[in-house]
């Protein structure tokens, strides 16, 4: 094929795609986008290594995407794709970080911690028994 990786058919008549090697780059980020690149041009890894829910979300993905350039907004492009305004709100999100993060996986990271006061923990003990009447629940002292 070229530099990056090898085609050669196997004996049932498939392209076998090789990726290429670790030896070649000098870090393994620029080794994983070549590998990338070699994945992305073979359907048949492709296909291979990922499943059919894998593809219908990368389509839908892609799909918003391209809603979101058209000017669409979030309920239009939920309607046509049956998907959340979360998920476009985090593929949106996506476009200028670089790169798609689950909304999970976001949450994990930048989840707020919780500031509790003195008294959060304590509260008073409600004294006497509990009555329902037709106004309300009311507790009469034993």
């Amino acid at each position: 094929m070229d530099k990056m990786g090898k085609t050669d058919k196997n004996k049932m008549g498939k392209k076998k795609v090789a990726l290429p090697s670790l030896k070649n780059y000098s870090s393994r980020t620029e080794w994983e986008a070549a590998c990338w690149q070699e994945v992305v041009r073979s359907e048949e890894l492709l296909q291979t290594l990922t499943t059919n829910y894998e593809r219908h979300h990368l389509v839908l993905r892609a799909a918003a995407l391209e809603g979101l350039a058209l000017g669409k907004n979030y309920k239009q492009i939920g309607e046509e794709l049956f998907i959340s305004p979360q998920t476009i709100s985090t593929i949106k999100k996506s476009l200028t970080e670089k790169s798609y993060r689950s909304y999970l996986e976001r949450s994990k990271k930048e989840r707020r911690k919780r500031n509790y006061s003195a008294n959060s923990f304590f509260k008073p003990k409600r004294r006497g028994r509990p009555v329902r009447t037709k106004y309300g629940t009311i507790r009469i002292p034993n």
